[in-house]
């Protein structure tokens, strides 16, 4: 039987029951089966129909067809519209337009070489830095990136070209004296969080030990290098810590580590008026800032290779002199804001619009000048912070840190 021989509503639904033989299969290119469709609409006189009518012929059309309901639809559409069904040309598109240029990729490479690769949220806010506040046309582009555009440029072939990576960071131990309990500095400076980076062993001798100091409000930061962690090494080190912040110190937290938590330190704090306090047991995160910098500066800057005791001083003069202004004045970092869902439960969110660097953060702090020591003024403080461009103490530094191994592997060999 000829499909055309169905010419009535009643003839359709006899089909669709099954009890209406038919030979036929719609045409298996779209250019006929679309006026194929069209046939069947026209012959039933499709919009003269009532709806339960349409809605039997749109059967008829999707088991025959094969479409959809919803390309079906389309095409009733286009045929209400047009009074014909075609098919619409394929559109060729000539993609997106290039922004970024190989010298700006090349020129990321380079940003986070000199920066060590911190996040891409970071690298943003100093391209931006870099444009708006010292003049440096060249990343006038990269200043007005997204932070997930700036990985697309991180994995692409030039950049990988340009760049090598690094490994992660380890954990500690504990011991008894001090106050347990989780630092709160309800946003005053001086509320330190302090822990110790070993640097590998060698042929069963010790390397040099590095204690990282992190403020948990400003996340300002001081990096010292001793020989031993013993107290002869440790107590002279501590104080030029202490003296190196520019804000009075409070309270003074580390994890259950026995070169923190013993008597001689609690004297020397309790000397200066700072509380001494450790990290509970089962609460991981009551350290976790001062962590998470270990592994984002400290080990970013030395690496795990072994480093003879002897380097220890050198080392340090290198932190003094280079690192910590660094860290402190020219490398942004992430602030969390505190939010309160509908249920009542506070949660945190580092926002890209709170980033900053832990100078301008002590000075963005209500009354901050009421909290630097005695003799330090903002003064002072803007002339360190004003003394370079953030990429200018990045490439001092770096080539200081390449000086400072030079001179360690010469002296191995």
């Amino acid at each position: 039987m000829n499909e055309k021989g169905l010419k009535t509503i009643l003839e359709l639904e006899l089909f669709l029951d099954g009890s209406h033989a038919i030979a036929f299969i719609a045409p298996s290119d779209k250019e006929s089966r679309y006026k194929w469709i069209l046939s069947v609409l026209n012959r039933f006189n499709y919009y003269g129909l009532t709806k339960k009518e349409k809605g039997v012929v749109q059967k008829y059309l999707k088991k025959i067809s094969g479409y959809s309901r919803q390309q079906l639809t389309r095409l009733i559409t286009q045929y209400r519209e047009h009074g014909e069904i075609k098919r619409k040309p394929h559109r060729v598109t000539k993609g997106f337009s290039r922004i970024y240029t190989p010298d700006d990729v090349c020129l990321l490479a380079e940003m986070d070489e000199l920066h060590q690769t911190p996040s891409g949220a970071t690298i943003k806010k100093l391209c931006e830095r870099a444009s708006g506040l010292f003049k440096e046309k060249q990343y006038e582009r990269l200043a007005g990136i997204s932070v997930s555009h700036l990985y697309n440029l991180r994995s692409s072939g030039t950049y990988l070209d340009e760049r090598y990576s690094y490994e992660k960071t380890k954990p500690r131990k504990s011991c008894n004296i001090g106050v347990r309990r989780k630092p709160r500095p309800n946003g005053k400076p001086g509320y330190i969080r302090i822990d110790t980076v070993h640097q590998g062993d060698f042929d069963g001798k010790k390397g040099v030990y590095h204690i990282n100091a992190v403020d948990e409000v400003t996340q300002f930061e001081v990096v010292c290098t001793v020989e031993k962690i013993s107290e002869a090494y440790l107590l002279p080190i501590l104080q030029i810590m202490l003296d190196f912040f520019p804000f009075t110190i409070i309270e003074f937290h580390s994890d259950n580590g026995s070169e923190f938590i013993n008597g001689h330190v609690q004297k020397l704090l309790s000397k200066l008026f700072v509380e001494l306090s450790k990290s509970r047991s089962r609460r991981s995160n009551d350290n976790a800032l001062v962590e998470s910098k270990n592994a984002s500066i400290v080990r970013k800057a030395f690496g795990y290779s072994h480093i003879p005791q002897e380097w220890a001083m050198t080392i340090n003069e290198f932190n003094m002199e280079f690192l910590n202004p660094y860290i402190n004045y020219h490398r942004p970092c992430y602030y969390p804001t505190t939010f309160t869902d509908k249920k009542g439960k506070e949660q945190k969110k580092y926002l890209y619009s709170s980033m900053t660097t832990p100078y301008e953060k002590l000075k963005s702090l209500e009354g901050s000048e009421t909290f630097l020591k005695k003799g330090v003024s903002y003064k002072m403080l803007d002339e360190v912070a004003s003394r370079m461009s953030d990429n200018k103490a990045a490439e001092l530094m770096n080539r200081a840190k390449d000086d400072l191994f030079a001179m360690i592997a010469k002296r191995r060999a």
